[in-house]
């Protein structure tokens, strides 16, 4: 057994299996770079022994079958099973934080890592312990058949948000309307569901396959910049270029919108009454606009008093209210009766 040409170097491979994890777990979380230098390092040095010796990492050699010898093997090979997954795991992170995308792309980096702990599971289950892998996927297959018939609503919300991460429709931080009308600032996504914050600062939980069947408009692509339009009714009295210029003056006045692009004054209809006109305006995002809306109004306001403008009656308060039903009477009604009011006389 230890004469066996193979024994030592595996016995290094374990050291050095062991010895990786202690030093890995002495990093920490917050030094991801080191502890993937530490994860490349030591998976290196083993493969390196493994390729020097001839020994394959799916296959036990034939005096490695029982005994000391197969404990060391064995332990050996998981090890580097192990080392390999966490040397991929390490490397994704990485290439995910140095794209700037560590938290929108939460759902891919499980989903990453369930598979490869998983593909690691089944490696060392069918080349390391010989466990006939094929039998074992086919049983698996009819318990998640199972499993995805009990449990079809949340495995529904699971795939929804792995297809809504891939599409990149949104991302955390960005600002989304969906079709219904539900509107917020994306603040956390995972397995289940999107947490969105609303303008009223609540927390609006969206399961992820209804998020999916939404229609969904992105505020804050390609940037978070906002046109709001307001309608003002102009009197028809008024000059319709002297009220452009009287609009283009407030709009001009309010320090919530902004200068570039600058707003527009649009002339939508001209009739016996009144000057539609539209202001468009934009803001610097979609939580500005309730503030910039009200600041418009003010200088509306103000240049009203000013005498510079003056505004239209509403449509609706031009309709005139319904006369009173005139009350019929009808000749065959007879005295005292409640149609004609009259009271029989007494004295007669």
């Amino acid at each position: 057994m230890v004469d066996d040409p193979d024994f030592l170097p595996l016995v290094l491979i374990d050291l050095l299996g062991l010895a990786g994890i202690v030093v890995w777990h002495l990093q920490g979380r917050r030094r991801p770079m080191a502890r993937l230098v530490v994860q490349l390092l030591f998976f290196t040095g083993m493969t390196v022994l493994l390729g020097a010796y001839g020994i394959w990492p799916h296959e036990l050699g034939a005096r490695e079958a029982a005994g000391l010898a197969a404990f060391v093997a064995k332990s050996a090979r998981v090890l580097w099973w192990t080392h390999l997954a966490w040397a991929v795991i390490g490397l994704m992170h990485i290439y995910f934080a140095l794209n700037r995308r560590p938290r929108e792309a939460h759902l891919l980096q499980d989903l990453f890592v369930a598979l490869a702990y998983l593909g690691v599971a089944l490696s060392i289950l069918g080349f390391v312990f010989g466990v006939p892998v094929g039998t074992l996927v086919a049983t698996s297959g009819v318990v998640a058949v199972i499993l995805g018939l009990a449990l079809q609503n949340t495995l529904g919300d699971v795939f929804s948000g792995i297809a809504l991460t891939l599409g990149r429709s949104y991302g955390l931080g960005d600002w989304i309307v969906l079709g219904d009308g539900t509107e917020g600032r994306v603040i956390e996504t995972n397995w289940r569901s999107t947490n969105l914050l609303s303008g009223a600062h609540n927390v609006v939980v969206l399961p992820n396959s209804l998020l999916a069947k939404l229609s969904l408009t992105n505020l804050s692509r390609p940037d978070e910049t906002h046109w709001i339009s307001q309608s003002v009714r102009i009197a028809a009295s008024q000059d319709p270029r002297d009220s452009v210029e009287a609009l283009r003056a407030v709009l001009g006045a309010c320090g919530e919108i902004l200068r570039d692009p600058a707003p527009i004054v649009a002339l939508r209809s001209v009739d016996a009454l009144a000057i539609e006109a539209e202001l468009q305006f934009c803001v610097a995002n979609p939580a500005r606009r309730t503030p910039a809306r009200n600041e418009v109004l003010d200088r509306l306001y103000q240049a009203c008093g000013a005498g510079g403008l003056a505004l239209a009656p509403s449509p609706a308060s031009l309709i005139l209210p319904a006369p009173a039903p005139i009350r019929s009477y009808s000749s065959t009604a007879q005295p005292g009766s409640p149609a004609t009011g009259f009271r029989p006389d007494r004295t007669a």
